[in-house]
């Protein structure tokens, strides 16, 4: 005998809420859940934390949202509205409006660290307007270039992923700097004596510290770092628009 299928758990896949003129909007309930997630981090978002900070009740609440989960997929969608990706009508430019989608995505991330913990644990956060406009546009570019629409995929996955893992280290680093209460510059002076002594068996790193420099820029360091690894990326796929 066949079993009867679940139906998915989504806020993307259920028939929208009735509402009886209520009290807070889904735009107000999704913007203070987002800036509780920048102040506090995700620990702190519950949805009595929420109802408490929109002086709401639960039942306006859950007049949008059935749960934490299905919050957590509006607050991801919301600020994946962020993300810019230029228009794709030239091929020739391709490079250049991948660069500007990569790097929104990364100020992104590094706007609102929380979102690194998430994005393995999102559910269909990915069915949300926004997200599907993002990748409508990320794929435009990359078919408009001349990759195949099953390669497009691809090529978006890989670059996505390259700045998803990049701008979770950052944001990462940058949470620990900020609980110091230090500037990035002075967290990475304080630090780097300890880094010098953890590199002395370690001849290569050693090296590279001695030519490091320490008057450096941190901030202008990171951005040199993702920039190099966006375009060795972006090099390898326009070696494969070659072939």
């Amino acid at each position: 005998m066949a079993t009867e299928q679940q139906p998915i758990q989504s806020v993307w896949t259920r028939p929208p809420r009735k509402r009886d003129q209520p009290a807070l909007s889904q735009a107000q309930i999704v913007a203070e859940a987002v800036r509780i997630l920048d102040v506090e981090g995700v620990d702190a978002l519950s949805m009595r934390r929420l109802g408490t900070a929109l002086n709401a009740g639960a039942t306006s609440l859950y007049r949008h949202v059935a749960n934490r989960d299905e919050l957590i997929e509006l607050v991801v969608d919301e600020v994946y509205g962020e993300i810019t990706v230029p228009d794709s009508d030239d091929p020739a430019r391709w490079r250049e409006a991948a660069v500007v989608g990569a790097q929104s995505v990364r100020a992104m991330i590094l706007r609102h660290p929380w979102i690194a913990s998430l994005l393995g644990s999102v559910g269909l956060s990915y069915l949300g307007p926004n997200v599907m406009r993002l990748n409508e546009r990320l794929l435009a570019v990359f078919v408009t270039a001349g990759f195949p629409g099953d390669e497009g995929d691809q090529a978006i996955s890989a670059v996505i992923s390259y700045v998803i893992g990049m701008g979770t280290t950052e944001a990462a680093w940058l949470t620990t700097v900020a609980k110091s209460g230090r500037s990035e510059r002075e967290w990475a002076d304080q630090l780097r004596p300890a880094v010098e002594a953890a590199a002395q068996e370690h001849p290569h790193q050693r090296e590279r510290l001695v030519q490091d420099d320490v008057e450096a820029d941190p901030e202008r360091l990171r951005d040199e770092k993702f920039r190099y690894g966006l375009d060795r990326m972006l090099d390898g796929l326009a070696a494969r628009l070659k072939r």
